[in-house]
């Protein structure tokens, strides 16, 4: 459906993205993460037509991604990060702009208007709109065309745990419809229970790419709990490795231990076994952001290893 070619995009003296290769299937549901700054809107850019790469290429659905390729263009739509629509004109008539645009009816903008949570507002001006009923509208325009390839950068900002939920379940039925969706989150969550694989930018460089199974297992890997003792004791980080945590270390009153959660009732038997007082424990579990550590982490280690034997150090890039 979607495949990316050796990838780079640079402004002036700096590489937004640098050597990106992933292939993206029909009617899956794809996820970019990746800090701030770490190239996934320019990635979407670039697969939307709207920035024209430095190197590699891009197909979609066999064709290549030119300017004058309109066959390629028809393959999706795409929502921005930030909307901004004209703020004099109403929600109704914005649908139906964008309608008349794409050579649709206004029966398809009545039947947006009212499946985006609008209903009520649809006369509205769009300087009344807050931030996310605003967010909700650009995904309605996004909408209108019957793509088969949606392009969403941040489709969940601004939006409230209702909306959230909504757009969730919009996202699933999407899928049953053989569409696919490819979007940049910050919410780990949203990601979690949507998507269908998962790429990481870091640095404008494809970290990895992982089916949501693996993310869970990373995180699962990277879960830490605090064993608060009366007495911390050297002896005390041997015995919660030896029931199989991954990492243990004393930090103040504090046992910090990394382990899957459900190694932690053979951590906390091992550890009264060797004579801990434990007053309290409390569990931490991983962030995206740790998982971007680790990711960090594996990928320097990798460098460095490929340096010493002399081979090109960039990580390898999987994709079914």
């Amino acid at each position: 459906m979607i495949e990316v070619n050796g990838l780079g995009k640079r402004y002036g003296e700096c590489a937004a993205l640098a050597e990106v290769s992933l292939q993206i299937n029909a009617g899956e549901i794809f996820a970019i993460l990746g800090p701030n700054g770490s190239g996934k809107t320019t990635l979407l850019k670039c697969l939307a037509g709207l920035a024209r790469p430095s190197a590699g290429h891009i197909r979609i659905n066999g064709f290549d991604l030119t300017p004058d390729n309109q066959a390629a263009k028809a393959s999706f739509s795409y929502l921005p990060q930030q909307v901004c629509l004209p703020d004099q004109l109403n929600a109704r008539e914005v649908l139906e702009f964008y309608a008349r645009l794409r050579g649709l009816s206004n029966g398809r903008a009545g039947h947006l208007l009212a499946s985006s949570a609008l209903n009520g507002f649809g006369e509205k001006r769009i300087r009344e709109y807050s931030g996310g009923m605003l967010q909700r509208l650009g995904l309605a325009i996004a909408l209108l065309p019957d793509a088969p390839i949606l392009l969403l950068d941040e489709p969940t900002s601004g939006l409230d745990p209702g909306a959230s939920a909504r757009f969730r379940e919009l996202l699933t039925q999407l899928r049953s419809r053989q569409k696919t969706v490819v979007f940049s989150c910050h919410v780990l969550a949203d990601v979690e229970s949507i998507a269908d694989r998962v790429a990481i930018l870091l640095d404008g460089r494809l970290a990895g790419v992982e089916e949501i199974g693996g993310l869970r297992e990373r995180m699962a890997a990277a879960s830490r709990m605090r064993v608060k003792l009366s007495v911390p004791t050297p002896n005390l980080c041997s015995a919660a490795r030896a029931a199989g945590a991954s990492a243990a270390e004393i930090e103040g009153e504090c046992l910090v231990v990394t382990c899957r959660p459900e190694q932690r009732p053979d951590v906390m038997r091992n550890l009264e076994a060797a004579g801990a007082s434990i007053a309290s424990f409390a569990t931490q579990e991983p962030t995206l952001e740790d998982i971007y550590v680790r990711y960090v982490d594996e990928n320097h280690s990798r460098s460095a290893v490929a340096a010493g034997a002399g081979l090109p150090g960039r990580p390898e890039a999987t994709g079914h």
